[in-house]
């Protein structure tokens, strides 16, 4: 589904990718682990089009990303969730969840349909749903924003780093969210420090350092690769 061959990016004189090559098949859920500063959230940005490679292409299906608007990779099927989950503060819920399904603004009946299914799958959402998203606890707040990708109806969800700053119960809540959403159809690839919890829902990963991808391999393989071990879950 998704391709990249040889992707450097640069900032200026800084180089934050290089030579990235790394797939993600249809109905995967594939996990970048890496170190803040990794580049994880650079590898995020320029498959959404927010930064464009220097070198390499970016593919996904028969469409070459390289050019494109973020908006029309969104329209595309290709959705990032940013750290730090971005919302509108001062907006309710059900206005934030709303803005995701801008794109598809036209369509309000599968727009409604789609709603359903978001509130579905975080029914404390339908209780908050007209208080400010900023009043919210952290897990909510994260629920909201994979809320409003989904309203974007993406084929490919993108996750950058979904669990950072919440307490372990609501992490592991959170990834069980995940695994549910990828077994309902959608392909995803998530970001994570949290290397443990995110293998254990995985099909494949990669190890990300200093903007290059140094090792990948499916669950079994990488939660037992002692030098993952060392440098991610520990003894």
């Amino acid at each position: 589904m998704l391709q990249l061959d040889h992707v450097d990016v640069c900032y200026g004189s800084f180089k934050a990718l290089t030579d990235i090559s790394m797939t993600v098949g249809t109905g995967e859920l594939v996990v970048l682990l890496g170190a803040n500063g990794a580049g994880k959230t650079s590898l995020f940005n320029a498959i959404s089009g927010l930064v464009k490679p220097t070198a390499g292409d970016i593919r996904f299906e028969d469409k070459r990303f390289n050019s494109m608007k973020a908006s029309a990779i969104v329209a595309s099927g290709v959705v990032q969730c940013a750290e730090g989950r971005k919302l509108f503060p001062q907006m309710s819920v059900m206005q934030n969840l709303m803005m995701g399904a801008y794109v598809h603004r036209r369509d309000r009946q599968g727009n409604k349909k789609r709603l359903n299914e978001v509130l579905e799958l975080f029914p404390i959402l339908s209780e908050k749903a007209n208080e400010p998203a900023g009043s919210l606890s952290g897990g909510q707040q994260q629920m909201v924003a994979i809320g409003r990708a989904l309203m974007s109806r993406p084929r490919l969800l993108m996750l950058d780093e979904p669990s950072l700053g919440l307490a372990p119960l609501i992490v592991r809540q959170m990834f069980e969210t995940i695994k549910q959403i990828n077994s309902l159809g959608t392909t995803v690839l998530l970001a994570e420090q949290n290397a443990f919890a995110a293998l254990k829902i995985a099909h494949r990963a990669y190890v990300m350092e200093n903007g290059r991808l140094v090792m990948e391999g499916d669950r079994e393989t990488m939660l037992g690769n002692e030098e993952v071990r060392k440098a991610y879950i520990g003894a």
